[in-house]
């Protein structure tokens, strides 16, 4: 069990009601007079306890809200933080921001130790605006809107009132009839929401594109970059990433899709793209959200036994919601908690093995969060998306020492790996394309509906291959990105994915090689948590930032010689 430490700035039993309550704790910290580089240490680690506070405050407000979205008051104590709370803080961290670039102890601190800190809050500095405050206040009540929409469509399968995650699962059915069954209904249900998701993505967009202008900015693309950190990348390298994947992935797709037709005889239609090619019943990893927790648990002990305990002390500490239910926002994430440092881990499972890489892909973001909670500052700990998902995506890897716990016979496993391997290859197109949407989407913010329609029609197509008959499903087909929440909550969060999903088969090579070592300079990395460069940090886990073309091409050859391994 995790022991929270007691506060040394902040009363313990502080709660957050009003903005009145907390006011007083940033008016401390920006009147404070700094005589020292000591008493400068002392005001960034009193700053750091209070950032941690207020952070895992509003955590706890979204985890609730988004475990139970029919719950008007858990809704309304979210929004209350983001529309009465955060619009206050914003302005005032500014003001702490320029209180320590300015002072006069700056340049006494350890370089090498704060370098990645200054250089993030220099760039704070740079692009903030107070006009943009009540925008972002206003961008975040809209986005949440996505979760609840999605969260309550339901369809009845076989007499039961089913989640859309719950009814995904009979596209796994070999009953092709039943498979068409489930596509129309989730589809129908989807698109009789689809112009009020188009509506509130325009809306999201305007408001995006005014906080870019308003921070000097000729796009909300390039204000992204310049927030999110990308200090290691422009978008020229997204786009030399997009036509890598086209070149050296794409292929690879094709011949999956290829043989998928061959095996399973007839003509591919939507529906038909995630059912076995050899008519077997789809695997059934686990029974129940306990089921899940507990082979979890047995999976990791098999890889590291810090890796289990990790996520025994959450299931102690009531930091998991595992299973789907009518209700419950989409998706599935792992969100840290900056003051307690134990993270919660939130997912929609449905007994499938796709639940099985996302609670395993969680768990690794979990063991993240607990292998830099030691970290002297709170921003230490909060890494970029390329590192985040390097930890996550080398976990979904790693844990095949231990995911047998899942699966009854070996057999049974092996096709676990084979459509996890295949999915891997499969979902770097699909990153390309979310990527280079939003890359348009974001130059071009007075496109039309209809212009986006079309846009989308064609990444589709340069990021397909042409095999799948969409005839009588072409508006469902238009309306494809909607099902991608990061398009609505996390806008520019996706291509991470593709990089980290390199890095992470890097990290499994090395593993298959040299299982100690690879580990090693795994937790080596994430204890790292942000205090380097994102290469350095790659580096430390034996591995290169890299996503050229070749890179690529090196690492497919790997995963076509594993597969060939289990075929």
């Amino acid at each position: 069990m995790i022991v929270i430490t007691h506060h040394k700035f902040l009363p313990d039993k502080l709660k957050i009601t009003s903005w009145e309550i907390i006011e007083p704790y940033f008016s401390q910290l920006l009147n404070r007079e700094i005589t020292s580089k000591q008493e400068l240490e002392t005001w960034l680690k009193h700053r750091s306890e209070l950032e941690a506070f207020v952070s895992e405050n509003l955590a706890w407000r979204y985890v609730r809200m988004t475990c139970d979205t029919t719950n008007k008051e858990l809704e309304d104590a979210y929004l209350f933080f983001v529309t009465e709370i955060d619009p206050k803080i914003s302005p005032i961290n500014d003001k702490l921001n320029k209180k320590l670039i300015e002072c006069k102890f700056l340049n006494d601190l350890d370089h090498d130790k704060y370098f990645i800190y200054l250089r993030g809050i220099k760039k704070e500095i740079e692009i903030f605006r107070e006009e943009n405050v009540q925008l972002y206040a206003e961008i975040s009540t809209e986005s949440q809107k996505y979760g609840s929409i999605i969260g309550s469509m339901t369809v009845e399968m076989d007499g039961k009132e089913l989640t859309l995650q719950q009814a995904s699962n009979y596209l796994k059915n070999p009953d092709r009839t039943k498979r068409e069954e489930a596509f129309n209904k989730i589809n129908e249900k989807r698109m009789a929401h689809a112009n009020e998701l188009d509506e509130l993505f325009n809306k999201l967009i305007s408001l995006r594109h005014k906080v870019a202008v308003n921070a000097g900015f000729d796009n909300f693309r390039d204000y992204m970059f310049a927030a999110m950190g990308r200090f290691d990348y422009t978008p020229e390298d997204c786009f030399a990433f997009h036509d890598a994947i086209q070149k050296e992935v794409m292929p690879l797709v094709k011949d999956f899709t290829i043989k998928r037709e061959k095996e399973l005889g007839h003509k591919l239609r939507p529906w038909d793209m995630e059912v076995d090619t050899k008519n077997r019943a789809a695997l059934e990893p686990f029974t129940s959200g306990d089921d899940l927790l507990e082979k979890t648990v047995k999976c990791f002990s098999k890889v590291d036994d810090y890796f289990a305990w990790c996520i025994k002390t959450m299931d102690d500490m009531g930091r998991l919601d595992l299973e789907s239910r009518i209700g419950k926002a989409p998706g599935g994430y792992n969100y840290p908690m900056a003051e307690t440092n134990v993270p919660f881990i939130f997912m929609n499972a449905a007994s499938s093995t796709r639940d099985v890489e996302t609670m395993v892909h969680e768990g690794g973001h979990a063991v993240h969060s607990f292998l830099s909670k030691d970290l002297e500052l709170a921003s230490f700990k909060s890494c970029p998306s390329e590192v985040a998902e390097l930890a996550s995506m080398s976990m979904e890897l790693l844990s095949y020492d231990g995911q047998d716990e899942f699966y009854k016979n070996k057999e049974d496993f092996n096709r676990a790996k084979v459509e996890h391997l295949e999915g891997i290859i499969k979902i770097l197109p699909w990153i390309a394309t979310i990527d280079k949407f939003q890359h348009w989407i974001y130059t071009n913010p007075e496109h039309t509906i209809d212009e986006r329609k079309k846009y989308w029609i064609k990444l589709t197509s340069e990021f397909g291959t042409g095999m799948v008959d969409w005839s009588s499903f072409e508006n469902i087909q238009m309306y494809g990105w909607q099902k991608q929440l990061h398009l609505y909550e996390v806008p520019f969060y996706y291509i991470e994915y593709g990089m980290a999903q390199l890095g992470a088969l890097a990290v499994w090579r090395n593993f298959n090689i040299n299982k100690t070592k690879a580990l090693e300079q795994y937790k080596a990395a994430l204890t790292l948590g942000y205090t380097k460069t994102i290469g350095d940090i790659y580096k430390t886990a034996g591995i290169e930032f890299n996503f050229s073309a070749l890179y690529i091409k090196e690492l497919m050859a790997f995963v076509k010689d594993e597969l060939k391994k289990l075929d």
